[in-house]
């Protein structure tokens, strides 16, 4: 009777709890700010900030090819999707007398149900930092630092940017390794330029102008291990300065560099994964406290109890995405994954 009360009090420790327990949902949207006019009621202004933060929701973790697949879905099925919504009463959007600003949370198991039934993919990033170099190439000249507009205002504009781009400081031995290899610098490894992040996700991109002609923009990429590279073009070369065309490159390759972490990212809700594992037990509280951290894990869908003993308890996970993805967030939580000869297992660090 004793281990059957135990056994019970463990199926229910390992019910799955939903997204109102994780820290970082991915499908929360906050700071959406709404504009008030006279006409403005407390519903209407609601209706707004859920319309507006679906969008930029989609944008977080849909891909254009994705997001076409919800272009014909009705506001008021988007309103079904929100768990809840906030106004934020801070002291800077209480100062802003025409601004309201909201916070949306979009419901986990409602999404879901939305992507399986038209087989969207939606991407969920961990490491959103990429260590990114820009190139300007003149007349046969490479400018990295000095003299180079990519470099020099690559973050001036962040704004609701989903990935971080971090550029690497003024080295001398960098510009060795361009000049050295001046003409072939698109044949020389990633790691060669960012040698301190090797196993970071690193990208190259090298801008060449030349009077009267198109610029040429070539991207090199190093993500999650993977080498992809592409040619970007600019369609419309009509704009009014060098400036704003400048701007505009930058802008496209961060969307492309975007675009290539999300496909890299992606996840199909209709082919969840299982991963049976053993947890040893070293405190008696390490069922509890697994549990508290696997609920903050958005991609693990359910744990169920296959065996259990004085010793260990043998789990079945049900998870969604890459196991690559889910030993960096259990990572993240402090658990160690661990393949043991034939077997998995789980320890609380």
């Amino acid at each position: 009777m004793k281990y059957f009360k135990l056994f019970i009090a463990i199926l229910i420790v390992f019910s799955k709890t939903g997204n109102i327990l994780c820290e970082e949902n991915i499908f929360d949207v906050n700071n959406i700010e709404i504009t008030k006019n006279l006409k403005s009621n407390n519903e209407k202004l609601a209706n707004r900030a859920i319309k507006k933060g679906f969008e930029k929701l989609k944008e977080k973790i849909l891909t254009n090819t994705e997001s076409d697949k919800l272009s014909n879905l009705k506001f008021a099925d988007v309103k079904k999707l929100v768990s809840y919504y906030q106004i934020k009463t801070d002291e800077k959007s209480a100062q802003e007398e025409n601004q309201v600003i909201f916070n949306v949370s979009f419901d986990r198991e409602k999404l879901h149900r939305l992507f399986y039934e038209r087989r969207v993919l939606y991407s969920e990033i961990i490491n959103k930092e990429i260590y990114i170099l820009p190139i300007f190439k003149k007349d046969n000249k490479n400018y990295v630092y000095n003299e180079n507009f990519f470099y020099e205002n690559w973050n001036k504009n962040n704004e609701g940017q989903l990935i971080e781009f971090i550029l690497p400081l003024e080295n001398i031995e960098i510009i060795q390794i361009i000049n050295a290899n001046k003409d072939n610098l698109l044949d020389i490894s990633l790691s060669n330029f960012f040698k301190e992040y090797s196993n970071n996700n690193l990208a190259l991109v090298l801008i060449e102008q030349e009077n009267l002609k198109p610029e040429k923009i070539f991207l090199k990429t190093k993500i999650q291990g993977k080498n992809i590279n592409k040619n970007i073009n600019i369609m419309d070369q009509s704009f009014k300065s060098k400036k704003i065309l400048n701007e505009k490159i930058i802008a496209q390759v961060k969307t492309d560099i975007t675009n290539i972490i999300k496909n890299e990212n992606l996840i199909d809700v209709r082919t969840p994964s299982f991963l049976n594992t053993k947890l040893f037990f070293s405190k008696n509280n390490d069922l509890y406290e697994l549990n508290k951290r696997l609920n903050k894990i958005e991609l693990i869908e359910n744990i169920f109890v296959q065996e259990f003993n004085n010793e260990f308890t043998m789990l079945k996970i049900k998870y969604l995405g890459k196991l690559e993805k889910i030993i960096d967030k259990l990572n993240k939580e402090k658990i160690e994954l661990k393949l043991i000869g034939e077997d998995w297992s789980l320890k609380i660090i």
